[in-house]
C-alpha cells in the first residue's frame, strides 16, 4: 500500500507541474529516468504514474516518440464520476465472458503460468502483480485483442484516482486466502474446459469483493458518525462546562 500511496503522490506532482504550466500543453515530458531521479523514486513508479495519467486524460504516451502533455482535461472529468463500485461491476462482466471465452482456448503453457501466480500468491510474493498476471494471462487466452484490450483498460482505471486507489487498499489486502481460493477455482474451471464454470467462478470471485467494498464503506461510515458523535458529546458535556 505504501508503494501505491507513494506512485499517487507521483501523479499529483506531475499533475501541479502541467497546471502550473512547467510541463505545457502539448510539450514531451522528461524521460523516465529523468523523472525517477528528479522525484527520487523508482522507474517503476514514475510507469505507474504515467498509466494513470493517461487513464485520466492528462498525457498521451506514443511509441518511440514519448509522454505528452494533453490539452483536454475532458476525460479526466468524466473519470473522476467513476468510484470502485462501478469498476468492478464492469470488471465482472467484461472478465465472466472473458474467462468463458478462454475455457475453449487456453493451452497448456498459458495453464503453467496460471498455475505459478498462484503458486507466487501462497508464497506471498507481490500479491498485486501476480493478481494481475493471473488476470491478464486469462486475457490474452481468448485470443481476442478487443477483449485484452478491455481487460487491461479496465486494470488501469483502478489507478485512476485517488478514491479509488484507496477503495482498493482497503479490501485487497485482507482475505488473501479466500482471494487465492477464488483464482484457485477459475484455474480449475478453466483446466476443465468449461466455459460455464469458468464464467461462474469469475463472477463469484468479482461479488465477494463487490460485498467487501461495501463492508469497507459501511466501517467507514460508522466511524465516521462514531466521531462526530463523540465530537458533539464533547462540546455539551456539562463536565466540559464546569
Amino acid at each position: 500500500m505504501a508503494a501505491k500511496r507513494l506512485f499517487w503522490s507521483i501523479v499529483e506532482l506531475i499533475e501541479a507541474s502541467i497546471n502550473s504550466g512547467n510541463f505545457p500543453v502539448g510539450s514531451r515530458l522528461p524521460p523516465e529516468r529523468e523523472l525517477a531521479q528528479r522525484f527520487n523514486v523508482s522507474r517503476p513508479t514514475i510507469r505507474e504514474a504515467i498509466i494513470a495519467l493517461e487513464v485520466r486524460g492528462r498525457v498521451e504516451v506514443k511509441t518511440s516518440s514519448g509522454v505528452y502533455v494533453l490539452a483536454s482535461q475532458q476525460s479526466a472529468n468524466l473519470l473522476k464520476n467513476i468510484n470502485a463500485f462501478e469498476v468492478t461491476q464492469a470488471r465482472a462482466l467484461v472478465e465472466g465472458e472473458v474467462a468463458a471465452l478462454a475455457a475453449a482456448s487456453i493451452n497448456e503453457q498459458e495453464l503453467e503460468d496460471l498455475n505459478q501466480t498462484l503458486i507466487d500468491m501462497e508464497k506471498g510474493k507481490d500479491m498485486e502483480a501476480a493478481d494481475r498476471a493471473f488476470h491478464k494471462i486469462i486475457a490474452n487466452a481468448t485470443r481476442n485483442e478487443a477483449m485484452k484490450s478491455l481487460v487491461e483498460s479496465l486494470w488501469n482505471l483502478r489507478a485512476s484516482s485517488k478514491e479509488i486507489i484507496e477503495d482498493y487498499d482497503s479490501v485487497c489486502s485482507k482475505d488473501s486466502a479466500k482471494t487465492i481460493a477464488e483464482h484457485r477455482a477459475i484455474y480449475n474451471a478453466l483446466k476443465s474446459a468449461d466455459a460455464d464454470k469458468s464464467r461462474t467462478a469469475m463472477h463469484e470471485h468479482f461479488h465477494r469483493l463487490i460485498n467487501t467494498l461495501f463492508d469497507a464503506e459501511e466501517t467507514r461510515a460508522l466511524e465516521k458518525i462514531k466521531r462526530e458523535s463523540s465530537e458533539k458529546r464533547d462540546m455539551y458535556s456539562i463536565k466540559r462546562q464546569a
